[in-house]
C-alpha cells in the first residue's frame, strides 16, 4: 500500500427530504436537534456506521478490509483472533511489546481501526489507537422542524388485539434539512513509526468513494430521501500542513438563495468556495 503524504480537511453537504437523519433514542428516536438553537444534529458515529457499510459492501471480508465495529460481531472476538495471530493465548494478560503486535494486526486487518481509530483494551488488551480520519458533528444549515406523522397499518401485533383490525403508528421526520460536516485526515497519525495505523492513499480512495455513496445503499422509510450533495476536499502538499484548518472550513459558504423563506430543496441554496482566499501550499479539489 502507498503511504499517505498529505493531510487534508474536507466539507461535505448532504441533505434529507422527508425523512429521520439520525434519531435521538432519548427523545423517542425523533430528529437529533440543538434545543437551544433549533439546528439538526447528526452525530459522527451515524456517518461513520455509513461508512463502514459501505466499505464492507464494496470489499467484503478480503484481506486487510474487515470491519471492527460490525452488528453481529463482539468486539472482543476479534480481540482474541489478535492475539491468536500474533502467538498469545487469549485470556493471558499480555506485556506491552505483545500489545502492540495484537495492536498492529488490528490495523492491518480491520479498515474502520485503521480509519477511525478504536479503543481495544476490553477482553483481551489489543491497545488503543487514534484514527487519522476524525469527524465532526453535522449540523444543518437552517433551523429543522421535527414532524411527528401518524401512519394506519391494517395488521395489529397481539393475538389479543384482532378484534381491533388496524392499528396505529408513528414516523418522526424532517420535511427537508440539508447538513454539513466536517472532517481531517492527518497523515501523520497515519504513518507514525509507534502509533500509526498504516492508514494509506488505497485506504483514502475508498474512503472518498464511500462519503459520495454512503447512502446510495443506505435507503429505508425511515431515513427518506438522503443525498450527498456535495464534498470538497482542502489538500495540503505536507503531511504537517500549510494552514488552520479553520480558516479553510470558513472558505466555504452555503447561503438560502434570495428570496427562500422556507428551504425545500438543495436548489434553494448556493454553494461558494472563495478560492482566490486559498492559501499558497493547500489544493482545492471539489469531488462532487
Amino acid at each position: 500500500m502507498t503511504t499517505l503524504s498529505n493531510r487534508y480537511e474536507f466539507v461535505l453537504l448532504y441533505d434529507v427530504e422527508n425523512g429521520n437523519p439520525n434519531g435521538d433514542p432519548d427523545a423517542g428516536n425523533m430528529p437529533r436537534i440543538d434545543p437551544e438553537t433549533g439546528y439538526g444534529i447528526v452525530t459522527d458515529v451515524c456517518l461513520k456506521r455509513k461508512i463502514r457499510n459501505y466499505a464492507e459492501l464494496v470489499k467484503g471480508d478480503a484481506a486487510g478490509y474487515r470491519i471492527h465495529v460490525k452488528e453481529g460481531t463482539p468486539l472482543n472476538q476479534n480481540h482474541a483472533d489478535a492475539y491468536v495471530a500474533v502467538g498469545l493465548k487469549t485470556g493471558d494478560k499480555a506485556k506491552l511489546d505483545k500489545v502492540n503486535e495484537a495492536r498492529q494486526w488490528m490495523c492491518a486487518n480491520f479498515f474502520d481501526v485503521r480509519t477511525f481509530g478504536a479503543v481495544m483494551s476490553t477482553g483481551d488488551n489489543c491497545g488503543q489507537v487514534r484514527g487519522p480520519v476524525q469527524l465532526n458533528f453535522s449540523r444543518s444549515i437552517d433551523p429543522i422542524v421535527q414532524q411527528e406523522v401518524t401512519i394506519t397499518r391494517q395488521a395489529v401485533t397481539r393475538i389479543e388485539d384482532a378484534e381491533k383490525e388496524r392499528t396505529m403508528g408513528r414516523k418522526h421526520i424532517v420535511p427537508y434539512g440539508l447538513y454539513r460536516v466536517e472532517g481531517y485526515i492527518s497523515a501523520k497519525l497515519a504513518n507514525d513509526a509507534t502509533k500509526g495505523t498504516g492508514f494509506s492513499e488505497e485506504d483514502l480512495e475508498l474512503f472518498w468513494e464511500a462519503l459520495v455513496n454512503m447512502f446510495e445503499h443506505d435507503h429505508s422509510a425511515a431515513r427518506g430521501k438522503m443525498a450527498v450533495r456535495s464534498l470538497i476536499v482542502f489538500k495540503h502538499d505536507s503531511d504537517l500542513g500549510n494552514a488552520p484548518s479553520h480558516k479553510l472550513f470558513e472558505m466555504v459558504k452555503v447561503e438560502r438563495n434570495d428570496g427562500v423563506v422556507v428551504p425545500r430543496g438543495f436548489g434553494d441554496y448556493e454553494v461558494t468556495v472563495d478560492k482566490a482566499s486559498v492559501p499558497q501550499g493547500v489544493e482545492l479539489i471539489e469531488k462532487l
